[in-house]
């Protein structure tokens, strides 16, 4: 038995994301996005450490779906053959400098960032926002027709997720003992009932897939919201790209028409079974590469990339 201690975490990382990499790496064999200026646009942040994943991400939704144009927000990691290789697959897609929080009113650190860039761009286009460790696996009908509603849309994060529901009444149902002091998500949605605004709903969602209808609420509400969460925890706890995510389902929740999709066929990996029934799955948290699961859904996707 080796007397050798465990890698540090940080550096498994790197390790298993080389693994997945190599594993995955017949995804630039699949055949170029044709893109289409249509009213829709398929967004992501991105960076060279994540490149292939988020192609597989990317071209396995737009397959699905049929339209579409790709719109990447780069990290501030990519370099020139990065660039490169998302031009020849992605159909030339548009690459976003992240905005500064000088201009948006909003942080400029993940999470926040793609959200504010998503809420100043939404005006006049659909802008469906996908996590990079994403793999759709079979058809999505109900993202097309949300999409042509154009209806935004949250994926539930709770296998039994209802409709939105006023802020006092989620805290209530979901933290009957009162606030709880653990990781941010938990920290903001337990105190959401003191956010005074009428009309305003909410509902645990995953960062996975979100849909945002053109049209909708823009920067002058995510500004709001943000000044409203900033009364609940301390400002600097609101760099988590997790804060973000409850700022984007408080804003997508409290619109009129937003669909909230199955939670049988569009889940966590974590959480959902995988079977032919699944059309999405989001490979997010530090187990992702504890098992083959990740590997192969995204082995399944390019496959039927390939077979197109």
């Amino acid at each position: 038995m080796s007397d050798m201690p465990p890698l540090p975490r940080g550096w498994l990382r790197v390790v298993e994301a080389a693994r997945h990499a190599e594993a995955i790496k017949a995804i630039l064999d699949t055949p170029p996005i044709a893109p289409r200026d249509d009213g829709l646009v398929l967004f992501a942040e991105i960076g060279s450490a994540q490149l292939l994943p988020c192609l597989v991400a990317i071209k396995s939704l737009h397959a699905r779906l049929g339209r579409g144009r790709v719109a990447l927000l780069d990290d501030g990691t990519l370099i020139g053959s990065d660039r490169a290789v998302l031009a020849q697959h992605c159909g030339d897609p548009e690459i976003i400098v992240a905005p500064g929080s000088d201009d948006t009113g909003l942080s400029d650190l993940p999470g926040w960032r793609a959200l504010a860039t998503v809420l100043e761009r939404r005006s006049s286009e659909y802008w469906l926002w996908l996590s990079g460790d994403g793999v759709t696996l079979g058809p999505v009908p109900e993202v097309e027709r949300a999409v042509a509603l154009n209806a935004s849309f949250l994926m539930p994060q709770d296998q039994v997720p209802g409709e939105p529901i006023p802020l006092a009444d989620f805290c209530r149902a979901t933290y009957p003992d009162g606030p709880v002091d653990s990781e941010i998500a938990a920290r903001l949605e337990s105190r959401l009932g003191g956010i005074e605004r009428p009309g305003w709903r909410y509902l645990r969602s995953d960062s996975g897939l979100m849909g945002f209808a053109a049209g909708g609420p823009g920067l002058r509400s995510a500004a709001a919201c943000r000044a409203d969460l900033e009364q609940l925890v301390a400002p600097e706890d609101l760099c988590d790209a997790d804060a973000a995510r409850v700022a984007a389902s408080l804003l997508l929740a409290s619109e009129n028409r937003t669909v909230i999709l199955p939670h049988n066929r569009y889940g966590h990996a974590s959480t959902a079974s995988w079977d032919i029934g699944t059309s999405f799955l989001h490979f997010s948290d530090d187990a992702r590469h504890a098992d083959a699961r990740y590997a192969e859904a995204s082995q399944t996707a390019i496959a039927a990339l390939l077979s197109q």
